[in-house]
């Protein structure tokens, strides 16, 4: 399995996220890619498409991956699997609101959840690399059948 991890992020921490996610994804035998300027343009139905991202603001997007959620209003993903990774503090109404958004998006479009998407708080995990991991690594092993 090849897996583009679409990435929004602010500070960083999404990103660290993300590539210690490729790092289990290479462990595990697969193939994957880190997108930190997300693009429409490398969408694969072969692929596997996960979205990491953080929310900041009011339930916002992270600016770099605006443009990529406005994209996915005008296509067509049937056909597509996808997984989602957000990031938030529960200490806000608008808890992992980003993700939520790009939930919406991609369901709207057609995509398939391969799993129920991973909320971290960042309140409870201060390293969410950590809680990140061992739900993908659980995850991948039911998708993959390893």
């Amino acid at each position: 399995m090849h897996f583009d991890i679409m990435v929004g992020s602010v500070l960083g921490a999404s990103e660290y996220v993300a590539e210690a996610i490729l790092v289990s994804i290479t462990e595990a035998g697969h193939t994957g890619e880190c997108h930190f300027e997300p693009a429409i343009s490398v969408l694969n139905k072969d692929n596997v498409l996960l979205i990491c991202t953080s929310t900041h603001g009011a339930g916002d997007l992270p600016d770099n991956i605006r443009p990529y959620a406005k994209a996915l209003e005008t296509i067509d993903l049937q056909g597509f699997n996808a997984m989602i990774i957000g990031l938030g503090d529960s200490s806000y109404d608008t808890y992992c609101g980003a993700a939520m958004k790009m939930e919406t998006l991609l369901l709207d479009a057609g995509a398939t959840l391969l799993s129920e998407p991973l909320h971290i708080d960042v309140l409870n995990h201060p390293i969410p690399e950590d809680i990140a991991v061992e739900w993908f690594v659980a995850q991948l092993a039911k998708v993959s059948g390893k």
